[in-house]
């Protein structure tokens, strides 16, 4: 079903673009999950099929401000923009055209004012600001039951949406953005580098999602010592292993290792931004494969062994530039700009990662806090199960605890339509007339057979296909490329242990795309259909300097 009304007599259609494919997760969402994410979102949300999609019509009508959201989403996702201007170049459409260039970072000279004003002094305290916030709601959230519950949660989502929404931290985000945009167009021009940002960019400090795979490194150090430990967690099925583990030699350090981790990481998950979704404190189990990996793969001190080994490479990438540089017609000027840029770059980059790190936190204080209530709906017979509330949306789960009574019959029929929504791939673009597009590169730069996606990471590398579609499941070794629909946030430690990474969805600024760089992981994303495509095992070459990937056999 198409999202939002249907198109008047006469008039275009409505156009709508997937949130799922900007936040890394298109699977379907339940019904709370969508709602919360549509109830904390800063722009209206339609539901379709499990999936949330924005109206962006009102900004096609004009011509600035379709040059600009087509330059956004071309940045974004170049599949998104085809399949917008797909649906533009229609008769039905007869919208003038776009009067200027696309909007975004200047095309030559000065960098721009937002770029050259941003103080690398801010992250630090927009970090502190929002972990203000976060405790301030860990602290009030806790007493809050029944009706008062859903009126205090009413004011917590301003204020999620306020320090999602704060002006500095929007400058902050671009300052990284733009900075990344002026290094690849100059450098570009100036040196004929292709992305140059990616090597200038590895190992940017502060970036929590990076930090996240990295810390499950030190992890696994905390086990590997540890035969029987390694040989309990081989074996571990359900979730209550920690109490188990620590009776085991060792099993003590590993359990408190594994308990810090999840301190700092347990409210997050594969497909976080629906609330429904088990966590990793909820489901710790989740995590004993990728820290079984990390044992097998890797040896002591492999954390602080390979940011280090970034940051220096990072730090020859920008010498090896500033000199290049210094040798061109005015070229001190040309250095001493893009030094600047190098510097703006790496204080800013990895604050990309922190805003939905701050949301995540809060989501799960939000879930803690329906699922008590939900325990009481249970203990009063109003629900039979605590995880029925998550097929009412917010407004009906809140209708549900003031009347003290639900409709049986709705969540039976919303578990059935949920599960028939795990079916359908979700569109880049869909219209109120239930069109659904998904846009196509267009493309004579490949070789023949070759696979077409989005260059986010630097690098040429070849290898085994691992085909994972579960986060759980992942088995992985040295040298193999991970070939998946999305990652969120969660997949990041498992970037760890691979050569490359080929995605269905992403661009140039998610989440995937940002850690793949960091990381110095050769990565193309936006590859249509590619886990249908590649076959696991297949030996596959992945250019992320080009953006496409070859099928070897």
């Amino acid at each position: 079903p198409a999202p939002g009304p249907e198109a008047a007599d006469g008039r275009p259609p409505s156009v709508y673009v997937s949130v799922g494919h900007q936040q890394m997760m298109t699977d379907a969402m339940k019904p709370l999950g969508w709602s919360m994410w549509q109830r904390t979102a800063m722009v209206p949300m339609h539901e379709a099929g499990g999936r949330l999609f924005v109206d962006v019509t009102p900004r096609l009508a004009s011509p600035a401000s379709r040059a600009a959201l087509l330059d956004v989403m071309g940045k974004g996702d170049p599949l998104v923009r085809d399949a917008l201007e797909t649906v533009l170049e229609r008769d039905e459409f007869d919208l003038p055209v776009p009067d200027a260039g696309p909007v975004g970072p200047p095309a030559g000279g000065a960098p721009g004012a937002s770029v050259t004003q941003a103080d690398p002094a801010v992250v630090a305290e927009l970090v502190q600001r929002s972990e203000t916030s976060l405790a301030a709601l860990e602290r009030d959230i806790r007493t809050q039951r029944g009706p008062e519950l859903f009126d205090f949660l009413a004011e917590a989502f301003e204020e999620h949406k306020r320090v999602l929404s704060d002006p500095l931290s929007i400058r902050a985000i671009m300052a990284g953005m733009e900075a990344t945009w002026w290094l690849n167009d100059r450098l570009g021009e100036w040196l004929g580098e292709k992305n140059a940002a990616d090597a200038l960019t590895l190992s940017a400090p502060g970036n929590i999602t990076s930090e996240m795979g990295l810390d499950l490194l030190d992890v696994a150090d905390a086990i590997r010592p540890h035969p029987e430990v390694v040989a309990f967690l081989n074996d571990v099925q359900d979730d209550d292993f920690l109490d188990e583990l620590a009776k085991l030699p060792g099993g003590s350090a590993a359990r408190e290792a594994i308990e810090r981790y999840l301190g700092r990481y347990g409210m997050r998950c594969v497909g976080e931004i629906d609330i429904t979704r088990p966590r990793w404190s909820e489901r710790p189990a989740t995590l004993v494969p990728l820290i079984l990996d990390n044992v097998r793969n890797f040896g002591p001190g492999a954390a602080e062994h390979r940011f280090e080994q970034g940051r220096q490479r990072a730090l020859r990438a920008e010498q090896d530039v500033l000199s290049r540089l210094r040798a061109l017609p005015d070229g001190e000027r040309k250095a001493e700009e893009t030094k600047r840029m190098i510097d703006q770059v790496r204080a800013f980059a990895g604050y990309r990662e922190y805003p939905k790190y701050g949301i995540v936190c809060r989501y799960f204080l939000y879930k803690q806090a329906l699922l008590e209530e939900a325990g009481r709906l249970v203990r009063d017979g109003v629900v039979a199960e605590r995880e029925d509330v998550f097929h009412l949306t917010f407004q009906e789960l809140e209708d549900v605890v003031r009347s003290r009574r639900v409709d049986d019959r709705l969540i039976a029929r919303r578990k059935e339509a949920f599960r028939s929504y795990g079916a359908l791939t979700p569109p880049r673009v869909l219209t109120s007339d239930g069109e659904a597009l998904t846009g196509a590169y267009r493309r004579n730069d490949m070789p023949a057979g070759a696979l077409a996606g989005l260059a986010v990471s630097t690098g040429s590398v070849e290898g085994r296909a691992r085909v994972i579609l579960d986060l759980g499941e992942a088995e992985l070794e040295e040298g193999d490329i991970l070939v998946t629909r999305f990652t969120d946030p969660s997949w990041s430690p498992l970037f760890l242990g691979v050569a490359g990474l080929v995605t269905e969805v992403g661009g140039l600024m998610t989440h995937g795309a940002v850690i793949a760089r960091e990381y110095g992981l050769p990565a193309v994303v936006g590859v249509d259909q590619a886990t249908r495509l590649i076959r696991d095992g297949q030996r596959i070459r992945v250019h992320g300097t080009d953006g496409y990937v070859e099928i070897l056999d």
